[in-house]
């Protein structure tokens, strides 16, 4: 019998149907969705080449520490490195977790 695919942590199975109802997050939720080995964790030099100052981003996983981020920007992720969150404080920007995406009200670009 195959083993299931995808993620067994609960948190983020509902974390996945509440964005799968929700039109613009589909893609969102499609990647979160895939197993673990399937998805790439994103590097802060990633996010700097991605952002524009002031900017609000989404990571449909775990930002690593890997490189500087330079520019103040909004990230929104599942899990953050310790580092990572640090840098990303350091250079203005704020960190918040994937769960509060629903609330906002301005538009965020994915970065996977």
């Amino acid at each position: 019998m195959p083993h299931p695919t995808g993620p067994t942590d609960p948190n983020l199975q509902a974390l996945i149907k509440k964005l799968k109802r929700n039109k613009e997050y589909a893609r969102l939720a499609k990647h979160l969705a895939k197993p673990r080995r399937s998805k790439g964790a994103v590097n802060l030099i990633k996010l700097d080449k991605a952002a524009k100052k002031s900017d609000t981003l989404v990571v449909p996983g775990k930002v690593l520490s890997m490189g500087e981020i330079s520019k103040p920007v909004n990230v929104y992720a599942w899990q953050f490195s310790a580092d990572a969150r640090k840098k990303i404080e350091n250079a203005g920007g704020k960190c918040f977790p994937l769960e509060l995406l629903l609330e906002l009200k301005e538009k965020a670009r994915v970065v996977a």
